[in-house]
């Protein structure tokens, strides 16, 4: 009798061992962007910190509808949590309700802030962009800007439109703001045009560290004399800010953004649904002179 029960307890645990928690995350990045690797390390470092299974998944197109499709199929698959970014809620609401609605739990990052109630996620982590738009404003504008422009290489990401929109409500000037495309030459060929068409621009935002990189081969190829400020980290935008050909840019430390929401996925999944009281904003931060080569070995990888 004693071997049967232990034939029976060994069945079980094997049973248990064999289903490991699974959580995907899925992004509007088009696989150009260097941002999105760094969430992705987050993402997998604490899947494997805790065991469980991991998918990242986007669509190259970059197009909401194939984006709100994945989020369909994944949530078919029947995951242990989703993570989603949610730059578009009307294209991308739905698909992320019926998901919640499933019983399958939701955490969203980077975009969606405003908007991560209304589609049933659980909380969202990320950074407030009005207020780090802001942030590089009134920075910018003690700097001395005078005549700004913004370059936005995702003129429908909403998110990526209030840092241009809270940047200039902190210079005090009416918006300024060019879609670059995400695609770098594009990039650099209309930043030059937008300055050589307008000297009397002498600071650009940059809302994506490879537009930054690309603004500031603008900057020089037309030998203007410019304040750029940017987002986010690679080790490009920091060789500019050591350079001295970027003022600063803004962190938002896009490691947590992957790393944070499965670890508390698991920790809901676990322990009885709990969870922060609150939202968790990962930035903004600035790095600049002063803490660029504090950073630089992690740029890139978990900055």
């Amino acid at each position: 009798m004693r071997k049967v029960l232990l034939a029976a307890t060994a069945v079980t645990a094997l049973a248990a061992a064999a289903h490991a928690e699974r959580y995907v995350l899925i992004t509007h990045t088009q696989g150009t962007d260097p941002f999105w690797p760094v969430v992705e390390r987050g993402a997998r470092d604490a899947a494997t910190a805790v065991g469980a299974e991991f998918d990242h998944l986007f669509a190259p197109s970059g197009d909401m509808a194939d984006m709100a499709r994945l989020i369909e199929s994944a949530t078919a698959s029947q995951p242990d949590g989703l993570i989603v970014s949610l730059p578009d809620a009307a294209a991308l609401g739905p698909a992320i309700k019926a998901a919640s609605e499933s019983g399958i739990p939701v955490i969203t990052i980077n975009s969606g802030l405003e908007h991560y109630q209304e589609v049933g996620a659980l909380m969202h982590v990320g950074q407030p962009e009005r207020l780090a738009g802001e942030a590089a404003g009134q920075r910018a504008k003690t700097e001395g800007a005078n005549k700004a422009l913004c370059l936005n290489h995702e003129a429908f990401n909403t998110p990526m439109v209030e840092r241009c929109e809270g940047y200039f409500e902190a210079i005090g000037q009416p918006l300024n703001m060019i879609d670059v495309s995400n695609d770098v030459a594009q990039i650099k060929t209309r930043t030059a045009a937008a300055l050589q068409a307008d000297p009397e621009i002498d600071a650009l935002l940059a809302v994506g560290p490879h537009v930054c990189e690309a603004a500031a081969d603008a900057v020089r190829e037309v030998g203007a004399e410019v304040h750029l400020s940017c987002f986010d980290l690679t080790p490009g935008v920091i060789n500019l800010i050591k350079e001295g050909r970027a003022a600063y840019t803004v962190d938002q430390q896009q490691y947590l953004q992957g790393y944070m929401p499965v670890t508390l996925l698991h920790v809901y999944n676990t322990n009885a649904q709990m969870l922060p009281g609150s939202n968790i904003p990962s930035g903004p931060g600035f790095v600049d002179a002063s803490n660029a080569e504090a950073v630089e070995a992690l740029a890139g990888e978990t900055r």
